[in-house]
């Protein structure tokens, strides 16, 4: 029997009825490129992440999608419409092949009222959404293309191995995934990158997008935040 065990996000929780409420959960695999959710859906599900990944955007009555990010394994999506009922708010597809605990609204709100600890956690990861998106509306207001375009590749990269200094995005971002995230054409996106790449200060290698000087975007990100202000 699938169980609510496997998620991650449960891990180490022992205040919560698992026999129970793994018997009011549906378990269900999408392929890569598979719609999970649609804008303005009429269903209330919460969708836990087994394993994959997916991505989360809104199409503008234009038909332009925005890139709001990426969910992993161990987060959540679906909670707003379990919480208050609205349609939803965004499309959800997933990238690759996934396996995701699909949680009914009373059954998501029972076990935020059963679980100190699960409620803990949600709550904190609503809040870290909340600081990301206030962060995002900040950038928008404030920075230019190229500096939300800094910010955008210091959020999306990591540290890369045997090498402290630098940072690596991988796979290498498509030029209209960057774009759709920071809110601009395609064609400004690979400007950008083509003179970031004259300085040196990101290189693609096979596999990745390196940041050679990563604290040269953080700096450039600083000046401009003061400037700004």
């Amino acid at each position: 029997m699938q169980s609510l065990r496997r998620v991650s996000f449960f891990k180490d929780i022992d205040d919560l009825d698992f026999d129970r409420f793994d018997r009011l959960c549906l378990w269900r695999r999408f392929d890569d490129g598979e719609l999970v959710v649609d804008y303005e859906d009429e269903s209330s599900d919460v969708y836990f992440i087994v394993t994959g990944e997916v991505r989360v955007l809104i199409r503008t009555v234009a038909g332009k999608e925005i890139i709001l990010g990426e969910s992993r394994a161990g987060q959540f999506f679906g909670e707003m419409t379990a919480i208050d009922g609205a349609k939803r708010s965004a499309n959800v597809t997933a990238l690759t092949k996934s396996e995701l605990c699909i949680m009914p609204a009373h059954v998501f709100r029972e076990v935020i009222f059963s679980s100190n600890t699960a409620c803990e956690r949600i709550l904190r990861l609503l809040t870290g959404r909340i600081r990301e998106l206030n962060s995002r509306l900040a950038e928008h207001s404030i920075f230019d293309l190229k500096h939300r375009l800094y910010s955008e590749l210091l959020r999306m990269a990591h540290p890369r191995p045997g090498k402290p200094t630098e940072r690596v995005v991988t796979p290498p971002p498509f030029h209209h995934v960057l774009a759709a995230r920071i809110g601009c054409r395609r064609e400004q996106v690979t400007r950008e990158l083509s003179a970031l790449a004259q300085e040196h200060i990101i290189e693609k290698t096979r596999g990745a997008l390196v940041l050679v000087k990563p604290t040269v975007l953080e700096t450039r990100l600083e000046e401009a935040m003061r400037e700004g202000g």
